[in-house]
């Protein structure tokens, strides 16, 4: 697993790296970062739901395993449940806004634009 980080984090390092390295001109270097940006931004949204969904698959497997074991307290399981899984989303809501963020609050100068011809 340790091996698997380490090689992660150098491909990220290598993948931010080539915005630099490659750079014929000023709007190729300010399309490789909005690119960055968005492979970032898709990066981290993938991650940061695999980690929530696995949370919601245990949570589910832990109540319904409780109310299948002791039925009375369904209900109350049931709340618990419904209580938990709403904070767990709430994790997958918070990776999804840094994303938007990344996307949509990057400062796109004025390269960037007359290169994409937006005046």
């Amino acid at each position: 697993m340790k091996k698997l980080a380490l090689f992660s984090l150098a491909f990220l390092g290598v993948l931010a790296a080539t915005g630099v390295a490659f750079a014929a001109d000023e709007a190729t270097a300010a399309l490789n970062v909005i690119g960055n940006v968005a492979l970032a931004a898709g990066i981290g949204i993938g991650l940061g739901v695999v980690g929530p969904g696995i949370g919601q698959g245990i949570t589910m497997y832990g109540a319904l395993s409780g109310m299948a074991r002791n039925p009375e307290q369904t209900g109350t399981l049931r709340v618990y449940m419904l209580i938990g899984l709403a904070l767990i989303e709430s994790l997958a809501i918070y990776a999804l806004v840094v994303a938007l963020i990344l996307l949509y609050a990057f400062p796109y100068n004025e390269t960037v634009m007359k290169y994409l011809g937006a005046s």
